[in-house]
């Protein structure tokens, strides 16, 4: 079995460079071997970048297993391939507006769109992440009904890995079923959506998937975040051919019952996660 990787693009753009603060916090906290990637029309044009970034990487985080390598081809096309069987693949997206800026979004777009495994988009309008500290900021998990389950373990997960708690929000799509029925959604508008994520530090959200579609975005919420969340993003794809959570590649076994905080909302009560099953998720009370 080849080792745990976390792998990350990078352009020589401030936005790839905090993308690669993040991906290398990642790495160190799964374990795992960070692998850059720069893709350029002509591979010696992505030396000079790829040796900046490792050795900003080796400044970042001593004794951390750093590789480098360089592609031909669409970056996004690139980076869903070789980020098949990652643990997790990072991408820094700069703010829409402007030439450059749509381009660079449009690669995270499109990854998180296609992507096998979990991605994290860290746009350039949020503020520089606490390389030092990756425990500070707890996990949000944007929740919008039982397809979320992958996302909620691997919020879970994440959260353990930091020693932090879980949050969840529940955006506008999202509604609870009752012994009676649906009852009224338990709406977050849009703009307070994007507003609870200051200070986090990651919000975690469910892909979304056209079988017409070859590269169809990620779902309304997930892109409504990927443009305005104020943290970095996690978008999780949905399983394939019916696998669980545990069975996709990149995927490890959940925390313990007892090993890492529970679930609250934005208001500090409990809440349960998502889980499989032919109904959505019991309401507590």
């Amino acid at each position: 079995m080849s080792p745990p990787r976390v792998l990350v693009g990078i352009d020589g753009s401030v936005t790839s460079f905090l993308a690669l603060e993040t991906a290398a916090a990642e790495a160190r906290l799964r374990g795992a071997r960070l692998e850059l990637l720069a893709c350029a029309a002509d591979p010696a044009e992505a030396g000079p970048v790829l040796r900046a970034a490792v050795a900003h990487a080796a400044r970042l985080r001593p004794g951390l297993t750093v590789t480098a390598s360089s592609a031909t081809g669409d970056p996004a096309d690139v980076l869903v391939r070789l980020g098949r069987h990652a643990q997790l693949t990072v991408v820094g997206a700069r703010a829409v507006g402007g030439g450059a800026g749509l381009l660079a979004h449009s690669v995270a777009r499109r990854v998180a769109a296609r992507a096998a495994a979990p991605l994290v988009v860290v746009r350039g309008m949020q503020p520089r992440p606490r390389v030092r500290d990756r425990r500070t900021g707890r996990v949000l998990l944007a929740v919008e009904d039982d397809a979320d389950a992958d996302a909620a373990l691997f919020a879970f997960q994440e959260a353990e890995l930091r020693g932090t708690t879980v949050a969840v929000l529940h955006p506008w799509t999202y509604r609870r079923r009752t012994g009676t029925g649906t009852a009224a959604p338990r709406c977050l508008p849009r703009g307070e959506l994007a507003k609870a994520t200051e200070g986090a530090g990651l919000i975690v959200v469910g892909a979304r998937r056209h079988a017409r579609w070859t590269s169809p975005p990620p779902g309304p919420v997930a892109d409504l975040l990927l443009r305005h969340a104020r943290c970095p993003v996690a978008v999780v794809p949905p399983p394939r051919n019916g696998t669980g959570p545990d069975d996709g590649p990149g995927r490890r076994r959940g925390p313990g019952r007892d090993s890492a905080p529970g679930p609250t909302d934005l208001a500090g009560r409990a809440v349960r996660p998502p889980r499989r099953g032919p109904g959505p998720p019991a309401a507590r009370s």
